[in-house]
């Protein structure tokens, strides 16, 4: 069990936590009592632990809103180039702590709530996720949002305020079964003023005054604002978030029963667009409800986008003359779309220019481009967004006669480049012809925008060598690559205080903006003081976080054992299976020579599944039935020990991750796009096994190849058995090991009263795995061999960390951002503060 704080520690003064002032202390006391009184409502003798939460989370926002507001006003004085981030998640997690490690209140709070008879670590707790995303694309818009005020950028992030976030998942004998805002939600402001009306449905009539779309169902669009602090500089951006609300205009005058209450259940079919998020990660699923809130955000914000820039300095001066307002358009918006589900920014923008601003096709199309600017997340084909027309035409069928003017435009400009060859122009056309024809969104946002990029190098060279190899051709000058990187400050400030303070008293604070001075830690590698004080902050990690399976999990695990964690999106491509298969050979090796020193391990696995995935959902199955069969057998006792870590999500990486040891990040060569959960660890001093995939190539060259675990076949491997034809039986033939292994699987040893449980699974590792579990398997246990030796190093081991975490400068997204602001948006990072609220101008 891990030894609990005292006092004394817990008050201790953490520079990197900000100083607790008497003043300070003494003010936020006063403001937590005042907020519970007059905000809730409730006195000490009748307030939960809810309350005090809520309370406290109050008294923190009030820090937020001077800052917020003069933010505004600093843009509106000194009108820079605005950059709108369009995402269809954003997963934020907690905002309590993160906002106080921001504004440097975190010890000031401590010791507040302390004084008050409370414990700031039990408030924290009751804070719900705001689950807003799936997964790695909805984390990294929100560690954008986080670098983009951390720069001074004047950046907004727009999405949808979806009722019911990612799905808690609860484990029931291994099978997972399928909100957040029930309390309340402190940290938004609803913005009624700003409602806008999106519309849906309807026809188009060409008239000699333009182009109108009539007869259509309006849903309005109700904005609710974040605050997004920066680290330190006084900036507080705003994240929008739209929530659907039906318009009131429905008809009550002959008040018949019936017909009043159809009125109502239609109003909740309207406002269904922001109920739920869809909880698919790399996988497209094409359904008409996605398409509406994929067009509700676009529509919602591009009115707002246009609301803002006519009311700017630059805007309001060609009010009057439309051309020349709208031409500095580019040059004042930036619109970033995140991923493919904000791609219909593009026909909507063009009908805003051509139909309702009366601007010439050509000049409209000008500024689209100029503005627009898009980011591939994937390669995996089932992820690309192809919408069928029928679809458009009946929901959007102004866009859908846009995205063919804009179809036949781009041809005609292939035709000229490209005469005769048809077979290029039926693969660059953003129309799919065959049985349903359908329109394709990546290829409407390479068109539409004037850069594309991928998230990592060997990501953005996959992007432009096969996947648009013919856009790539076309226009060159398009294509970019911006590797993903995570904020340092939820990353490492706040969830790994002790290391972070660990590093500050080495090199100090100023790593925290500025995460390349890592580099300087290289010159302690040999320190044996430093080492001592990395090794012993993992340690204390390991200690709490036992603490919290055992309390969480009712299993008891062995803190001194390796902790080996996986944790992401369950899905074929990112191999859980290859883990599965390593846990059961080590566990048939101790079984084999139980009296043999092995290196004690706790193998960790969490990630949720799609609801509709099949295949992930058995694979949890798999983790959780190995693990019934390991924990329980005598034999092995705590020398492996195997977890499922049940609803993954913000807060448990948080907790999970600063006590990891290894971090497998083992899909195939090519498949991930980037990942950043990997760069997480690496900045938390757990070491990498993983294949040369994603941004883990970077992370080789950063830390040096020989400080990773890498194993299993590169891109060209896998392409040369992809050519020869990938042959799972003749690995499963020729490695005894593996064999042995899928014959339990297959034969029920881990699922006695279930003996072809897993069948499905066994199936698809034999005989269609896309993935190639097998032609890595060899590779990846002789690696895994390779861990465990120096783990019985610690020394050795630590000086392999402190390697990793100094390698770790590149991985800041304050450094992405900054290249998306130089490169793509046109804008220049700063880390100038701006003056606080109570300081005169």
């Amino acid at each position: 069990m891990a030894k609990p704080l005292t006092d004394q520690d817990k008050r201790k003064q953490i520079s990197v936590r900000g100083l607790a002032g008497v003043e300070n202390v003494a003010d936020l006391k006063t403001n937590f009592n005042r907020h519970l009184h007059f905000t809730l409502v409730k006195d000490r003798n009748v307030a939960t632990k809810r309350d005090y939460y809520f309370a406290l989370a109050n008294t923190v926002r009030d820090h937020l809103v001077g800052r917020w507001i003069r933010t505004q006003q600093h843009y509106y004085e000194k009108d820079p180039k605005r950059v709108y981030y369009l995402s269809l998640e954003f997963y934020m997690g907690r905002t309590l702590q993160n906002t106080m490690v921001n504004l440097a209140l975190e010890n000031a709070c401590d010791e507040a709530t302390y004084q008050l008879g409370l414990d700031m670590e039990e408030l924290q707790d009751i804070e719900e996720d705001a689950g807003l995303g799936n997964g790695g694309l909805g984390r990294l818009a929100a560690c954008f949002l986080d670098s983009m005020a951390s720069l001074g950028l004047a950046a907004y992030g727009y999405g949808i305020r979806y009722e019911f976030g990612i799905f808690n998942q609860k484990i029931v004998s291994g099978w997972q079964q399928d909100d957040w805002l029930r309390y309340g939600n402190p940290w938004e402001k609803a913005r009624p003023e700003y409602m806008r009306p999106v519309h849906f449905y309807g026809r188009v009539e060409h008239t000699a005054e333009g182009v109108q779309w009539v007869d259509t169902q309006v849903v309005l669009a109700l904005p609710y604002d974040t605050p997004v602090p920066g680290y330190r500089n006084n900036i507080v951006n705003t994240m929008r978030l739209w929530s659907a609300k039906a318009p009131c205009d429905f008809n009550l005058k002959d008040f018949n029963v019936g017909g009043y209450i159809q009125a109502v259940l239609d109003r909740n079919l309207a406002e269904n667009i922001s109920r739920v998020l869809y909880p698919n990660d790399n996988f497209f699923e094409g359904k008409e409800l996605r398409l509406k809130q994929e067009y509700f955000v676009v529509a919602a914000t591009l009115q707002d986008i246009i609301r803002r820039f006519k009311a700017s300095k630059f805007g309001s001066t060609g009010v009057c003359v439309r051309e020349p307002l709208f031409v500095t358009c580019g040059l004042q918006v930036a619109i970033q779309l995140n991923d493919t589900h904000p791609a219909l920014a593009i026909p909507e923008l063009m009908r805003i220019l051509v139909d309702t601003e009366k601007l010439s096709w050509e000049k409209a199309w000008d500024i689209v481009v100029r503005t627009c600017a898009y980011t591939n997340h994937t390669v995996l084909p089932e992820a690309l967004e192809r919408w069928p027309v029928d679809l458009f035409q009946n929901l959007l069928p102004r866009h859908l006669e846009i995205i063919y003017e804009i179809n036949r435009r781009h041809l005609e400009r292939i035709a000229k480049l490209y005469p005769g060859d048809v077979d290029r122009m039926r693969r660059m056309s953003l129309i799919e012809e065959g049985d349903v024809k359908k329109i394709n969104m990546a290829h409407l946002c390479i068109v539409g925008s004037h850069a594309v990029n991928g998230v990592a190098r060997i990501h953005s060279e996959i992007i432009k060598d096969t996947v648009f190899k013919d856009f790539y051709e076309v226009d060159p000058q398009k294509f970019q690559n911006k590797t993903n990187g995570i904020t340092p400050r939820r990353w490492l400030v706040m969830c790994n205080p002790g290391l972070a303070e660990v590093i500050a008293e080495r090199i100090g604070e100023d790593y925290i903006r500025d995460l390349d001075q890592l580099k300087r830690l290289l010159d302690f590698v040999d320190d044996d003081a430093f080492i001592r004080d990395v090794a012993k902050v993992k340690q204390e990690n390991k200690m709490k976080f036992a603490a919290h399976l055992e309390e969480h999990y009712k299993v008891k695990i062995n803190p001194n054992s390796m902790f080996d964690v996986q944790v992401k999106r369950i899905h074929e491509y990112k191999r859980q299976l290859l883990n599965c298969l390593h846990i059961i050979t080590m566990y048939n090796r101790i079984k084999k020579e139980p009296n043999k020193s092995w290196t004690p391990r706790t193998v960790m696995i969490g990630g949720k599944a799609a609801p509709g995935y099949h295949t992930a959902k058995m694979i949890i199955k798999l983790i959780t039935s190995i693990g019934d069969i390991v924990n329980n057998d005598p034999v092995v006792g705590d020398r492996l020990k195997v977890i499922f870590l049940e609803n993954y999500r913000v807060t448990l990486a948080e907790k999970v991750i600063p006590a990891s040891d290894l971090s497998e990040q083992i899909s195939t060569a090519g498949t991930e796009a980037s990942g950043t959960g990997n760069m997480k660890f690496m900045l938390n001093g757990a070491l990498t096994i993983g294949t040369m995939d994603g941004a883990n190539v970077e992370m080789a060259e950063e830390a040096g190849e020989e400080n990773l675990f890498i194993f299993g076949m590169r891109v060209h491997d896998v392409e040369a058995v992809d050519k020869k034809g990938y042959d799972a039986m003749s690995y499963y033939n020729q490695i005894p090991e593996l064999k042995q292994a899928m014959d339990q699987i297959s034969g029920g040893y881990f699922s006695p009263t279930q003996p072809d449980l897993f069948k499905d699974l066994v199936n698809m590792l034999m005989h269609h795995d896309r993935f190639k579990v097998f032609a890595d398997y060899e590779d990846y246990i002789k690696c895994q061999e390779k861990v465990s030796a120096l783990y019985k190093n610690p020394k050795e081991w630590t000086k392999m960390v402190i390697h990793n975490i100094a390698g770790c400068g590149k991985f800041s997204s304050d450094r992405t951002i900054s290249e998306y602001a130089r490169e793509i948006w046109g804008m220049e990072p700063s880390l100038e503060k701006i003056a606080a609220p109570d300081d005169p101008r």
